[in-house]
C-alpha cells in the first residue's frame, strides 16, 4: 500500500461536526505528516437543527463555517517545519423569544516542528497563538455583553510511530490550555487542554483502517461573563472515530467513517443544549498530478439533553466539507 493513499483516505471525510463543549476543529495535525512540501486549504459548513420539546423557540443553533489552512516543508531529511490556521472553538446559540444567546469565535495560529528520531519514531512540538472573543446575552433584553478578542499562547507536544510499507502511523499529541479575559467587562474563558490519538494502518491491498480518540479536559473550563458564571462544565469529554478507506484507482479513493461521544446525563447549559453525539460520514478523494481534492458529508445525531430552557430531543446536524491539497 502506498503512503499517499493513506493520506488521501484520511482527509476525504467532512472535517467538522458538533463536539463536546464548544469544541469544533479537533486541532488536526495530519498535514504535518505529508511528504515533502505541502499546502492545504479546507472549508466546512455545518447546519445544526436544535429544538426544544415542545418546540418553544424554533431552531436555536445557527449555521456556521470552519476554515483551515496549513503549510509544511522538510528542512532536511530529519526536520520538518509547518504553520497552520484553524478555528478550534465556537458557539452560536440564539433564543429570540427570550432574548438569550451567545456567539463565541476563535482562531489559532500554530507553528509546529517535527524531528525524525529514526526510520520509525518522530517527535513534534510547537506553539499555538489562540484568540477568543464573542458576545453574550445571558439574562434578557439590553443585557448584551461584547467581549474583546484576547490572545494567549499555548503549546503542543507529541510523538509518532510509522511503518510506511503498510501505511501504519500512530500519533499522540498533547495540547495545553489557554486563558482569555476582558478586564473591562469582567469576563473570562478557559480554552481546555486536550489529548489526540490518531492512527491508521493498511489491512489489505488498497484498504486502510483509520481512526482517532480525543479527550478534552472540559471540567477545568468555565465561561464567566460580567462576573457571573455562564457555563461551567462538570465532566471531561472523550470522542471516538473509526473509518475504512478504499483506493479504487490511481485517482479515486473513498471512505466511510463513524463517530461517537458518550453523553454524561447531567443538566446541559442553555448555550450548549446537547449531550454527546453519534455520526456517520461518507467521503471521496480525487488526485491529479500534485493536487488532491477531497470532500465529504457527515450526518450527526445529537444527544438528548435537559437545559434551563427546556428538554432537547431528537436533534441533528449535517456537515459538509472540502479540502484541496498540493504537494510540491
Amino acid at each position: 500500500m502506498k503512503p499517499h493513499f493513506a493520506a488521501a483516505a484520511l482527509c476525504c471525510t467532512a472535517t467538522t461536526a458538533f463536539a463536546g463543549g464548544i469544541d469544533r476543529s479537533g486541532q488536526p495535525l495530519g498535514w504535518l505528516f505529508e511528504t515533502g512540501t505541502y499546502a492545504e486549504l479546507s472549508y466546512g459548513h455545518i447546519t445544526p437543527d436544535v429544538r426544544s420539546t415542545p418546540d418553544f423557540y424554533g431552531n436555536v443553533a445557527n449555521d456556521y463555517g470552519q476554515l483551515g489552512l496549513a503549510f509544511k516543508t522538510d528542512l532536511n531529511a530529519k526536520v520538518s517545519l509547518g504553520v497552520s490556521l484553524d478555528q478550534p472553538y465556537g458557539a452560536d446559540i440564539d433564543y429570540p423569544a427570550i432574548s438569550l444567546g451567545a456567539k463565541l469565535k476563535s482562531s489559532s495560529v500554530n507553528v509546529v516542528g517535527r524531528y525524525k528520531l529514526n526510520e520509525a519514531f518522530s517527535a513534534h512540538a510547537g506553539l499555538r497563538a489562540v484568540t477568543v472573543g464573542g458576545t453574550f446575552n445571558p439574562v434578557g433584553p439590553g443585557a448584551t455583553v461584547s467581549i474583546a478578542d484576547d490572545t494567549d499562547v499555548g503549546y503542543l507536544v507529541g510523538i509518532a510511530y510509522e511503518k510506511p510499507e503498510i501505511a501504519l502511523r500512530v500519533a499522540l499529541t498533547y495540547n495545553s490550555a489557554t486563558t482569555h479575559e476582558d478586564p473591562l467587562t469582567f469576563s473570562s474563558y478557559n480554552a481546555p487542554e486536550s489529548i489526540n490519538l490518531d492512527f491508521q494502518t493498511g489491512i489489505a491491498k488498497d484498504t486502510l483502517l483509520f481512526g482517532s480518540v480525543r479527550h478534552v479536559n472540559w471540567s477545568e473550563t468555565s465561561i464567566i461573563v460580567g462576573g457571573g458564571t455562564i457555563v461551567d462544565y462538570t465532566n471531561d469529554t472523550t470522542s471516538y472515530s473509526l473509518g475504512l478507506g478504499r483506493k479504487f484507482s490511481d485517482t479515486w479513493s473513498g471512505a466511510v467513517t463513524i463517530g461517537y461521544e458518550p453523553g454524561d446525563g447531567l443538566p446541559a447549559s442553555a448555550l450548549s443544549p446537547t449531550d454527546g453525539y453519534r455520526w456517520i460520514g461518507l467521503g471521496g478523494s480525487y488526485t491529479r498530478g500534485n493536487m488532491k481534492i477531497s470532500g465529504g458529508v457527515r450526518y450527526v445525531e445529537l444527544g438528548d439533553a435537559v437545559a434551563p430552557t427546556g428538554v432537547f430531543r431528537d436533534n441533528t446536524s449535517v456537515a459538509v466539507g472540502v479540502k484541496v491539497g498540493w504537494t510540491f
